[in-house]
């Protein structure tokens, strides 16, 4: 084929609905409420082509720095060539969501804060640093009921009397 370089090249998945979500745009969509500093999940829906972000966006989470009555101004990181560039691209609302990258930090900074509170009060001292799961403990594995097997012995059962394909 020719001229197989357009801009919406290789999204026939990408910009599809998913199964039994085609028809009208929920109006909760419309309903949320964007402002400077939220941080936003672009996601290109193909029944809206107006202010559909380009397929390098699709799925890339930015900041929002202006609000209009149809669209938001996002900023977005793009990687070109060797370097990081901070882009800034308009975007209509129904592109977008609300990220939930965020909620679990907060949730952790909102948690750490009473455990300061507790620890003041107490006039005691607490980790807030969190920890990676520490190994197991050792334990004795019961042969009683479940007995030992060779597995190599039962390989060559299947295979015969010849000798194993090792």
């Amino acid at each position: 084929m020719t001229n197989t370089r357009g801009k919406r090249r290789g999204t026939r998945y990408m910009f599809s609905r998913p199964f039994r979500k085609h028809g009208p745009i929920p109006l909760s969509t419309y309903m949320r409420i964007y402002k400077k500093g939220d941080i936003v999940d672009i996601k290109g829906t193909g029944t809206i082509q107006k202010g559909m972000p380009h397929k390098c966006y699709h799925g890339k989470t930015g900041r929002v720095y202006n609000v209009t009555q149809h669209a938001v101004g996002i900023i977005v990181n793009k990687q070109v060539k060797g370097r990081i560039l901070a882009k800034r691209i308009n975007v209509r609302i129904e592109h977008v969501k609300h990220s939930k990258s965020r909620d679990s930090f907060l949730q952790r900074v909102k948690a750490n804060e009473s455990k300061k509170m507790e620890a003041k009060q107490k006039g005691s001292w607490v980790e807030l640093k969190r920890q990676p799961a520490p190994p197991r403990d050792a334990h004795f594995v019961s042969t009683k009921k479940n007995r030992w097997e060779n597995k190599m012995q039962s390989i060559n059962e299947k295979v015969g009397s010849q000798s194993p394909w090792y």
